[in-house]
């Protein structure tokens, strides 16, 4: 029974390899298993690492701005073709601030100098995660990195972070624009303000009280505004444009990149239809299954891959969260938790591996019992 695995990380507790490597070894005890591990990615954290596990690339060390302009040390890759894979979280991410978030106070400008960084090495295109970011500022801090200025009605220049946004009256155009094409991986489909918008569906979770919300909402109005008087393009309802911040939205204008699901993205170049094609069984997860899994994520996309093959699919996931169970009407044959919704994240993370090797052990067992019964 030829059996393909391919999860993406449980986010603060395990990488995708870890999660695969795992789901594998419990596997490999039984030899009716061959077994093919295929760690993924939305866009987010870890777009870089899946690729390493595919293709040859060259690791680029970079000194560059951080959330809330300090200097980090960071990366990027360079893929043998010349595409240069960026993580936005590797320079703005959530786990960079720790408990340290205000959404108002960071910036994107590290990851205008990380886009620098890969066009003065000659890189043909670049592929930008997005996802897991502590911003709020809809790209403004990358554009000024890449010489775009923000003005406010005084003429006076303002920094790229969420706060500033209301108060933007005129964009000064670059005239260094990034010209190779740049292709912008995201996982969600939110537009760009709004009650389904950047700052009212994932501002709290990077620090921003019910006021704060508001007021970065009428931001991002307000830069909606004054962009589309600049660029001549509304973004403001654009499918993706409220990815990580805005920064979706910023990407489309700033760098005239695509928007594309990141999970497609990954998925496409790992070769996953013809991995699904040899399969006798998917097994994929995540760290929470809930409904937000169904739309642009991960499983999302694995789900429509095998639903176009006839493929069986099994997830194994850490918990369990409102709406996992819609999944069944999805496509998903079995589902499988590690952790109980009542235990702590202490708990999650001190037992994650033993729980997650126990769970897929069960998944070896019924499987191994079923092709015994036939």
């Amino acid at each position: 029974m030829n059996v393909l695995i391919a999860c993406d990380s449980f986010k603060g507790t395990l990488s995708a390899q870890e999660v695969c490597k795992i789901i594998a070894s419990a596997f490999k005890e039984y030899d009716i298993f061959n077994v093919q591990e295929m760690p993924v990615a939305d866009g987010g954290e870890g777009l870089c690492d899946c690729f390493k596990t595919i293709f040859e690339y060259e690791k680029v060390p970079v000194s560059v701005t951080g959330p809330y302009g300090e200097k980090i040390n960071s990366e990027y890759i360079i893929l043998k073709d010349k595409t240069a894979v960026i993580e936005m979280a590797a320079c703005a991410g959530l786990p960079i601030v720790k408990n340290n978030k205000n959404p108002e106070k960071t910036t994107t400008y590290g990851v205008g100098e990380m886009i620098k960084d890969a066009v003065n090495k000659d890189c043909i295109s670049i592929l930008l995660g997005l996802g897991g970011s502590a911003t709020n500022d809809c790209g403004t801090g990358m554009a000024k990195a890449l010489g775009f200025r923000f003005l406010d009605e005084n003429g006076n220049d303002l920094p790229g972070t969420g706060e500033s946004l209301e108060r933007i009256r005129r964009i000064v155009l670059s005239d260094k624009t990034v010209i190779i094409p740049v292709t912008a991986a995201c996982d969600v489909e939110n537009p760009l303000f709004g009650k389904n918008g950047a700052a009212y569906v994932y501002a709290p979770q990077k620090g921003a009280d019910s006021e704060m919300v508001k007021r970065l909402d009428e931001g991002m109005v307000n830069f909606s505004s004054v962009a589309l008087s600049t660029f001549g393009k509304d973004v403001s309802s654009l499918s993706g444009a409220g990815a990580a911040g805005g920064m979706g939205a910023g990407a489309v204008l700033f760098l005239n990149a695509e928007l594309k699901k990141g999970i497609d993205i990954v998925l496409d170049k790992l070769g996953f239809d013809n991995a699904v094609s040899k399969a006798d069984i998917v097994i994929t997860g995540e760290g929470r299954l809930d409904f937000q899994s169904y739309s642009g994520k991960v499983i999302s996309g694995i789900i429509k891959r095998c639903d176009f093959q006839k493929q069986k699919l099994i997830t194994v996931c850490g918990c369990e969260g409102i709406g996992a169970r819609d999944g069944y009407q999805k496509g998903i044959s079995a589902m499988y938790f590690s952790s109980g919704s009542e235990k702590s994240f202490e708990e999650i993370q001190k037992n994650c591996k033993n729980d997650l090797y126990a769970a897929a052990k069960k998944v070896a067992e019924d499987l191994y019992l079923m092709y015994k019964e036939k």
